[in-house]
């Protein structure tokens, strides 16, 4: 099976989580990705972010549970680019790739000939993403980039959080996954240039830039209003009642999106009152006056039981959901119905497949690709330097 960038070669040069989830999906694609890992360190630093490990048939570890989240369907290739040797080989790589993703600091590849400037020269139609903290240029292009600095540094820190309490980053890196994303993006948009002109180019991608691409409506409602937003905990800062409530047994989360919404919603909690009351009659009047009004809805969901008030606000129509722990999650019909858990085989793993969870890309003709497991350290070494010495033969 091929799969929509089949016969695409990716050189990945990256490590820890927003390049190698990039490259993942490009490897979901259908595209070879070559994972270059440097033998001086065992390899990429988040094989030993754990545990929990994958548990290997030889004992090993170093298979994390935060690796193999962004690491299938690549070939894991040892060469030490700090070496003439290493340079001479990922030069060689790097005139018949396709993509080079790395996040290197800025300006760092330049002393050993492996920059965007540099393999152009051999590759003029090179895609090159850059991924750094601040990016290539600017004031603080020098700084390093981590996902909670991100997190910090671009303002999603401060809208999250109880509204008394102190800012808060994600329960995941976000961050770092959607700048992943953007990477993917981006490469796919320079692939089409490509085809069209038979350019390559340079891609400068910044992990703070695109956290403050992603504050959407917040970043747009400060630039609109010039007022900073405040922490709302589960809130919206637009939408009244949108937030996660207690219910007898647990919680549930409900969105009420418009005044019929409401209507339905009030009705079904028997508190008709509310619909024509003036304090709540059109959603600015329920954002104005959202204190009373969330302390009314807590007082009654409170003595409703979960699946009542998921069973009763779906028939009227109310958006409402559960609010499941991770448990719950994969043993969901969603998951299973919709291939978010996907086990793929192994050799080195006990039990002989790895879990991992699922792209949510579901292509008509070219579905996306679970043939290659996350790969131990420097697996396809021997293969891949062997290929290389064939094609200089040739």
């Amino acid at each position: 099976m091929t799969g929509a960038l089949g016969g695409l070669k990716v050189l990945d040069l990256s490590r820890i989580l927003a390049g190698p989830y990039s490259t993942q999906l490009l490897a979901d694609m259908g595209a070879e990705v070559l994972k270059i890992e440097n033998p001086r360190t065992a390899g990429d630093d988040t094989r030993q972010w754990g545990p929990p490990f994958v548990e290997q048939m030889n004992g090993d570890q170093d298979l994390s549970a935060y690796f193999i989240s962004a690491n299938r369907g690549k070939r894991s290739v040892a060469i030490d680019f700090g070496s003439k040797e290493g340079q001479i080989a990922i030069k060689k790589l790097a005139k018949e790739a396709d993509i080079l993703v790395e996040n290197f600091k800025s300006g760092s590849l330049k002393a050993y000939g492996l920059d965007y400037e540099s393999l152009k020269e051999i590759n003029a139609g090179l895609i090159y993403c850059s991924i750094t903290g601040f990016g290539q240029v600017g004031a603080n292009s020098d700084k390093p980039g981590y996902d909670l600095m991100a997190q910090a540094y671009g303002g999603i820190m401060s809208l999250t959080g109880e509204a008394a309490g102190p800012p808060m980053k994600t329960g995941v890196a976000i961050a770092d996954v959607v700048c992943g994303l953007y990477a993917s993006s981006g490469i796919l948009a320079a692939l089409h240039h490509r085809n069209q002109t038979g350019e390559g180019q340079h891609i400068d991608l910044a992990l703070v830039d695109s956290q403050i691409a992603w504050l959407v409506n917040q970043g747009s409602n400060y630039l609109v209003t010039g007022e900073v937003p405040e922490r709302l905990a589960n809130a919206h800062p637009s939408i009244v009642p949108y937030e996660v409530f207690k219910t007898l047994d647990g919680f549930v989360v409900i969105a009420v999106g418009n005044d019929k919404q409401f209507a339905n919603f009030s009705n079904w909690l028997d508190q008709p009152q509310w619909i024509s009351d003036e304090r709540y009659r059109t959603n600015p009047l329920r954002l104005k006056n959202r204190t009373s009004l969330v302390s009314k809805i807590s007082s009654v969901l409170s003595g409703i039981s979960t699946q009542e008030v998921l069973i009763g606000l779906e028939k009227v129509g109310v958006p409402v959901g559960p609010v499941n722990s991770l448990d719950q999650v994969f043993e969901s019909d969603q998951v299973r119905e919709r291939e978010m858990r996907v086990d793929i085989e192994s050799p080195h793993a006990v039990g002989g497949a790895i879990p991992v969870v699922g792209n949510p890309l579901k292509f008509s003709k070219t579905p996306v690709i679970y043939n290659m497991p996350p790969p131990k350290f420097g697996e396809h070494t021997t293969e891949v330097m062997s290929r290389i010495s064939k094609e200089e033969e040739a």
